[in-house]
Formats: C-alpha cells, sequence, structure tokens
C-alpha cells in the first residue's frame, strides 16, 4: 500500500488505487472488528480518515460525487467510533497520572480508571448492538468500493497539477483560519476544527509528497507533532463532557474533583502549545507552496510523458 499520488500515472488512475486500497484495508479491518474490535475498528477508522482526505484534495472535479462518499465514509466512521473514544479516555488518565506524578503518585486516579476499562468493555460488548454496527459498515463499504468506477479526474499535466494545487491550497486555508479562530476565541469548537483541518493538511502532504516543495519530511514531521497535541486536547473535552454525562459511575467526588482539575491545567499547557506550533506552520499564505507543487507535479508528468515518446520512438 502506497499512499502517495505518483506523478508519473494518470491522476484518475491513481486516486482509484489509493481510494481502492483504503478501503479494502478498511473492510479487512471490519471483517476482523468481529472478534477483535478494540484494535480493528481504530485502525479502519484509520484507513476512512485516509480515504476522506484523498477525496476532498480532488473534490472540486466532480462535488457532487466527492461530497456524497466522503458522507458515506464519514458517517460510517462515526458508528464506530465509542469504542475508541471509550479507549481514548482510558489513555488520557494514563497521560494524566504521568503528566502530574506529584498528584496522581499514589493511585488517586486508579479508581477512576478502573471504571473507564469496564465502561470501555461494555460499550465493545456484543450485547451493545456493537455486531449490527460492524455488518451495516461492511455494506456501506462495499457499496462505496463499488461506485470507485464511476469518477473521472482530469489527466492531463496542467488539469492535475491545477486541480492538486487547488485542493491543498484549500486544506491550508482552512487550517489557517481555524488557527485564527482558536487564536481568538479559544472555544473547545474552535481547537476540534483546527485539529480536523491540520489532520487533513498532514494526510495530504502524505498523498501529495514526492512533488511537495521541500523541506517536505521535517513539515510533515511538525505538523504530526501538533496533530498529536491536538488529539490529546480532543481527549481532554471528551473526558470533561463525560464526567459531567456519567461522574457518579466513574468515581468519588473527591478523584473527580482531581481529575477535573489536571484536565484543566493539562488543557491549558495544550492550548498554548498548540497555538505556537500551528502558528510557525501556518503563518505563510499557501499560495506560494500550491504553485510550486503544480509546478514540480507538471515537471515530473511531463518527463515521464517525455520518456515514453522516446521508448515509443
Amino acid at each position: 500500500m502506497n499512499y502517495c499520488i505518483d506523478p508519473h500515472s494518470p491522476l484518475t488512475a491513481e486516486v482509484r488505487r489509493i481510494a481502492s486500497e483504503e478501503v479494502d484495508a478498511a473492510l479487512e479491518d471490519l471483517t476482523a472488528a468481529r472478534t477483535e474490535p478494540e484494535v480493528r475498528l481504530h485502525e479502519c477508522r484509520k484507513h476512512l480518515k485516509r480515504l476522506r482526505a484523498l477525496y476532498r484534495l480532488v473534490r472540486s472535479a466532480d462535488q457532487g460525487f466527492f461530497r456524497a462518499e466522503n458522507a458515506r465514509f464519514r458517517d460510517v466512521a462515526h458508528s464506530l467510533a465509542g469504542g475508541r473514544e471509550a479507549t481514548a479516555l482510558i489513555e488520557t488518565v494514563d497521560r494524566l497520572a504521568k503528566e502530574f506524578p506529584e498528584e496522581a503518585c499514589s493511585g488517586e486516579l486508579a479508581g477512576v480508571r478502573k471504571a473507564l476499562v469496564s465502561r470501555r468493555d461494555a460499550l465493545l460488548h456484543p450485547d451493545t448492538g456493537l455486531h449490527i454496527d460492524i455488518e451495516v459498515a461492511i455494506a456501506s463499504c462495499q457499496r462505496g468500493r463499488a461506485a470507485l468506477a464511476f469518477f473521472k479526474l482530469p489527466d492531463k499535466p496542467q488539469g492535475s497539477a491545477d486541480l492538486l494545487a487547488k485542493g491543498a491550497k484549500k486544506a491550508m486555508r482552512k487550517a489557517g483560519k481555524a488557527l485564527a479562530a482558536a487564536s481568538k476565541n479559544g472555544t473547545e469548537e474552535n481547537f476540534h476544527e483546527l485539529r480536523k483541518a491540520v489532520k487533513a493538511h498532514w494526510m495530504q502532504m502524505m498523498l501529495l509528497t514526492d512533488f511537495w516543495p521541500p523541506p517536505v519530511k521535517p513539515r510533515r514531521k511538525e505538523i504530526d507533532l501538533l496533530g498529536e497535541h491536538l488529539g490529546e486536547l480532543n481527549d481532554l473535552a471528551v473526558m470533561r463532557r463525560v464526567l459531567v454525562e456519567e461522574s457518579a459511575k466513574l468515581g468519588s467526588r473527591k478523584e473527580i474533583a482531581l481529575l477535573e482539575r489536571l484536565i484543566k491545567r493539562s488543557e491549558k499547557r495544550l492550548r498554548k502549545q498548540s497555538l505556537v506550533e500551528a502558528a510557525d506552520l501556518f503563518e505563510d499564505k499557501p499560495g506560494k507552496a500550491t504553485r510550486k507543487l503544480a509546478k514540480n507535479y507538471k515537471t515530473e508528468a511531463k518527463a515521464e510523458k517525455k520518456s515514453d515518446e522516446l521508448v515509443e520512438s
């Protein structure tokens, strides 16, 4: 599996290849999730995120098709999110205990963690109807797989380059706008939107690695780290909501109060850190980078075409 667009091949064929590989991998994980849901559903959702990032990159070429298919796989991923979110809460407690060892050095959060493990296990139990969700997801992914035959993208170098540059530019602009909103308002929703935009840009950089303007690896690494920090921040927000709704089931008032204090402290650090990191990454307007991207793609694609013509002659 190669999650990277090859400029030496027609764009339609490349997008269809990558999409097919991601859907097939998601279906394989869904089949395995019938017996091992915790790990395989998480892997399935990763493939669906990669697929949706690909679709958003080329969406302007066929708005109707890609909007519908993006919605299809978004709904599938959402239907399978419960177990992963429950596991993320356990990981969040572990992370807080490690981040604040003095406050949690004597197992003050052990009771909450145990309750969260029981909660996760209950959500993944067959009696919850998870097996039905899995079968529905398999059927939906199979329909999405069949639909891959019904789109067409521009395959000439100029058209392909323009399409990819447009998609990449839109994603970077979205990240910049999300950063501005998070810096100005600082709401939970602002940071959630920033996280989604950063993740989409990171995945699209993977798709465009072969012709993204250098330096590629350092930027991808920095974006990945930012995405990790924003993910941790999102987990804290989910934990906060769960505490509001289910605190009586998760621990004593003392335990919950401690957890809320640690969440607040960690949240403050992550927000500040994420804004600084994002500002460094998205301070420049995206036009310059995407123009170079388009130029690099055309150069590679035309070089391959010229090579083929020489071989034929």
